[in-house]
C-alpha cells in the first residue's frame, strides 16, 4: 500500500513540473478513440514538442490547485487528457484543433494558458492564430519586401546607365 501513495506522489510531482513547464494546456475528451488514434495524436504531438498526457483526475486538479489554477468543472469531466505546449503556446491548440475536425470522439474542452483558465472559445481562437513559425516567415517576408524594391530601384538605375554607355560606344 505504501509503495503505491510514493509512487502517486512521484507521479504527481513528476505531472506538477511538466504542468508549470508547460506554456499552455488543453485540455481534451477522448472518450470514444481508438488504440490507434490515441497514437496517432501522440505521434503529431511528438512530432511538434508537444505532450499527450492521460492522468487520474484527482491527480490533475491536485496538481493544477498547487498551481493556483483552478478550472471549472465541466473541462475536467468524463475521460480527460491534457496536451503540453512547452515552446509555442499556440501549437497544442492547432494540433489537437486539426485533429478534432476530423474525429468527432476528440472533445476540446478549456485550456490554461499564461498560468490563467481559458474557455472554449479562447481555445478556438487560439486555434485560428497563426504559429511562431507563420508569424516568423511572415515577418521575414514584409522586412525583406522593401529591401528587395530597392534593390531592384538600383539595378534598374545600372541597367540604364550600362544601356547608355553602350548605345555611346556603339555611335564611336
Amino acid at each position: 500500500m505504501a509503495k503505491t501513495k510514493e509512487q502517486k506522489r512521484e507521479f504527481l510531482n513528476s505531472l506538477k513540473d511538466k504542468l508549470e513547464k508547460a506554456k499552455s494546456i488543453i485540455f481534451v475528451g477522448f472518450n470514444g478513440l481508438t488504440v490507434n488514434e490515441v497514437e496517432e495524436i501522440r505521434k503529431k504531438c511528438r512530432e511538434n514538442n508537444l505532450e499527450y498526457l492521460v492522468a487520474k483526475k484527482t491527480l490533475l486538479k491536485k496538481a493544477l490547485k498547487d498551481m493556483g489554477i483552478e478550472p471549472q468543472a465541466e473541462m475536467l469531466s468524463n475521460e480527460i487528457a491534457v496536451v503540453l505546449s512547452y515552446e509555442d503556446e499556440v501549437m497544442g491548440a492547432k494540433i489537437i484543433g486539426e485533429f478534432a475536425k476530423n474525429n468527432e470522439a476528440l472533445i476540446l474542452k478549456g485550456g490554461v494558458l499564461e498560468s490563467k483558465v481559458i474557455d472554449l472559445n479562447m481555445v478556438k481562437t487560439l486555434i485560428s492564430i497563426p504559429s511562431k513559425q507563420e508569424l516568423y516567415a511572415k515577418l521575414v517576408g514584409t522586412v525583406k519586401a522593401p529591401v528587395n524594391g530597392f534593390v531592384n530601384v538600383l539595378s534598374g538605375n545600372l541597367r540604364g546607365l550600362v544601356q547608355v554607355l553602350n548605345s555611346i560606344k556603339d555611335k564611336k
